[in-house]
């Protein structure tokens, strides 16, 4: 029997991951694309002179000709002198889809009334209308304007510029493989969109993780196709009028297991590879400083022109303020525009990744034998050959995957298949030593792996409380989590980021366990405790509030180490929310498995407060029962909020320090000047709340920076005179983000 089951078992594992490849393909695919991203930083594409460019509204840009959006006879200038220098194209990555505000006759109803403006009204009136210019411009260009789609549905169609011919199989479609199906649109002024030589949309669709890998060819609006920004660009380039779909299953084209969608689409004399969705991989280079062209060159004259004669120019922008940001394989910010130029290069080049259609079968039957042939040979030669044959094999496989990309630029994924046969071989191995081992009794410290010690004592001398059920208390609770985790635990090994946590959480744990609290759970870098279970805490507001500004002082000293080169380790930044309410805690779970814990709206503030400390610049958050209930610290009102689900408000405060911080002559200043700020806030007194506000910055709190919170008000306040409230207004701050 036990012979029986190292080989059903196994069979089983391989069953299952064959199943798990057919039944989840898009999860299968999550994970394959990261190695396809590992692939490009290893060998990233090449750059090569093209004739495209990006024309680029940088900073210098906006700092000669003013914020961006420039009044449309700016751009039409722009366009002029792209023109005259014999650019090719002009393809705008932006959509001009209200009218300029500059124009006069948007300007007029802004002036004031009186005897001097109706005098020049007659006059102004006679200015020709910016979009009018820019419009007869465009007329006289090869101007290619942009749109976008939205899942929010409207009654906007773009203007179709070209047309789509189809070859398929009988009965198949485009229309078919093209996804998401977008509802409505955002596009240009309708003058504009006549007068331009073509319409592209500028969509990119990112991937689930918001990178952008595969940027589609043509984009579904109901049921209407509509050709891309870099598709359209490249037509007017070539001055053709019609794209050429070739779909899996048409003449020459091979099917493999039915229709399988695009295959290709061909622009004027260019063949684009596309995905069976009509999407092309992007094969980054990363910032190339040749592809960009300061707007302000063109403009003042510096950059003569006719150096773009016969390019390609997406015009878009790379200044701080206005960077429509796009992650890429390469560069996590990448500016929007640079994908199109990017996406055009690979076309005039015919340099593209591709993902063949068989490519998915073939991982499968590679997988299959593979995995057929451990499970027969496991049982047979032992652990050690069978790895000796795993670890050829899968090294092969990353082997031949990478010599595709390199040679052929073709995506065969390694990972998945590899990853199966490790599980199969595991698998195996396993069920071997568990043969030749007895099994091992249940010890006391199983449950200290999830429970904390002193429930485990509990527990110890009474087996009966080991049952579903709680109860309700009030009790205290803290969240304290790091700031900006992710960005440092990316750059550290994975040695270095398990002596990080253990050199990190152990003093915050020792912290919590001092105050007689308990810890609830480990979130990653987040530490969720509570006071007042299992064991009783009359002062258990206290308690979480001495812990916290431990944990504050605890982080200042990590942060004075880091400086002084006692450790290695990044300095830190925390976020600490306390709160005190009504909870029900006890045995929570399924009969098979439960953890000792709390649940209720207070601890989900709690949370909540954490998450917003960041939004003040502060780093611990408290509720206002805590407040109530131990009032010795110092501490500051910040905030009256509305959480989402909630209609009561409810009052916020930082923690700031203890009982010799609160008597400290500058924190008492500072304590009415911010309150008599917050009531002035909330009175719409926005004069009187400024001059409070300017008082607390006078005064200095050593080693308390609340910078970032004045800076928070003094930007309310301006909203407030620029944009003021409904009468009705009750000074609450709506805190949507969890």
């Amino acid at each position: 029997m036990r012979k029986l089951t190292s080989y059903l078992i196994p069979a089983l594992v391989l069953f299952a991951v064959l199943a798990l490849q057919y039944k989840f393909p898009s999860e299968i695919e999550s994970v394959r694309i990261k190695v396809f991203d590992v692939f490009q930083w290893l060998h990233p594409r090449e750059y090569r002179d093209t004739p495209v460019r990006i024309l680029d509204i940088d900073d210098e840009s906006l700092r000669k000709y003013g914020q961006w959006p420039w009044p449309r006879s700016l751009v039409a200038e722009l366009v002029v002198k792209l023109n005259e220098g014999g650019a090719k194209v002009v393809a705008f990555d932006a959509v001009f889809a209200e009218p300029d505000w500059t124009s006069p006759k948007n300007v007029i109803p802004l002036w004031s009334k009186n005897p001097e403006a109706a005098a020049l009204l007659a006059q102004v009136t006679k200015i020709v209308d910016h979009d009018a210019i820019f419009a007869g411009v465009v007329a006289k260009s090869p101007v290619v304007l942009a749109f976008g789609l939205t899942q929010e549905a409207n009654n906007s169609r773009p203007a179709i510029k070209s047309g789509a011919v189809e070859h398929g199989a009988s009965g198949d479609a485009a229309m078919n493989y093209i996804s998401p199906t977008y509802r409505g649109a955002v596009t240009a002024l309708p003058k504009l969109e006549k007068a331009a030589k073509g319409n592209g949309c500028f969509n990119t669709d990112a991937e689930w993780d918001s990178i952008i890998r595969r940027v589609p060819t043509f984009f579904r609006l109901n049921d209407t196709l509509y050709p891309s920004l870099v598709l359209e660009a490249l037509r007017v380039f070539q001055e053709e009028s019609t794209y050429k779909i070739k779909l899996a299953g048409s003449t020459g084209e091979t099917s493999w297991g039915g229709n399988t969608g695009f295959v290709k689409v061909r622009d004027g004399l260019l063949d684009i590879s596309t995905d069976s969705r009509g999407r092309i991989w992007l094969y980054d280079t990363g910032y190339r400083a040749e592809r960009f062209i300061p707007a302000w060159k063109i403009l003042d004259g510096s950059l003569n022109p006719k150096t773009l004669n016969g390019t390609v120019l997406f015009v878009g922008s790379s200044a701080t303020g206005i960077k429509d940001t796009r992650a890429t394989p390469l560069d996590p910010r990448a500016p929007g525009v640079e994908i199109h130029a990017q996406l055009a290069e690979q076309m005039f080049l015919n340099d593209f990744l591709e993902r063949p259609d068989w490519a998915e079968g073939a991982e499968f039957v590679f997988l299959t034998l593979v995995g057929i042939l451990l499970i027969l040979i496991l049982p047979r030669v032992g652990a050690i050959p069978c790895a000796f044959i795993g670890t050829v094999v899968v090294g092969s496989a990353i082997g031949l995957s990478w010599y595709a990309f390199e040679r052929w630029r073709l995506l065969v994924d390694p990972v998945f298949p590899s990853l199966a046969v490790l599980l199969i071989y595991l698998v195996s191995s396993f069920l071997n030593f568990l043969g030749a081992e007895r099994e091992r009794s249940q010890i006391r410290g199983a449950f200290g792996r999830y429970l904390s010690p002193v429930l485990v004592e509990k527990l110890a001398k009474s087996p009966k409380q080991l049952r579903l059920g709680g109860e309700m208390r009030i009790m205290s609770f803290l969240f304290s989590d790091i700031r900006n985790f992710t960005s440092i635990a990316e750059q550290m090994k994975p040695e270095e980021l398990t002596q990080f946590m253990n050199r990190f959480l152990t003093p915050m744990t020792n912290i919590v366990l001092q105050y007689g609290g308990t810890i609830d759970k480990y979130i990653g870098d987040c530490i969720m405790a509570f006071w007042n279970a299992p064991i009783d805490d009359k002062d258990h507001a206290g308690h979480a509030c001495s812990a916290a500004l431990d944990m504050e002082g605890f982080v200042r000293q990590w942060n004075q180490e880091s400086d002084n080169n006692v450790h290695v380790f990044p300095k830190l930044k925390i976020g600490i929310g306390v709160n005190t309410g009504q909870a029900c805690v006890g045995n929570m779970g399924s009969e098979q498995r439960f953890d000792y814990t709390v649940l209720g709206d207070h601890v989900n503030l709690a949370s909540r407060l954490e998450s917003l400390s960041k939004n003040y610049g502060v780093t611990t958050v408290v509720g206002p029962n805590t407040v109530a209930e131990v009032a010795a610290p110092a501490y500051l009102e910040i905030d009256l909020i509305r959480v989402k689900g909630k209609s009561k408000p409810v009052n916020i405060s930082t923690l700031l320090g203890g009982p010799d911080l609160k008597e400290h002559a500058p924190f008492k200043e500072v304590y009415g000047y911010f309150g008599k700020m917050l009531q002035d806030y909330r009175s719409q007194r926005w004069d009187d709340a400024e001059a409070a506000l300017n008082r607390c910055r006078r005064i200095t709190l050593d080693g308390i920076d609340l910078g970032m919170l004045y800076e928070l008000y003094a930007s309310r306040i301006l909203s407030g005179r620029i944009n003021p409230p409904a009468t009705n207004w009750d000074g609450v701050t709506i805190a949507e983000s969890k």
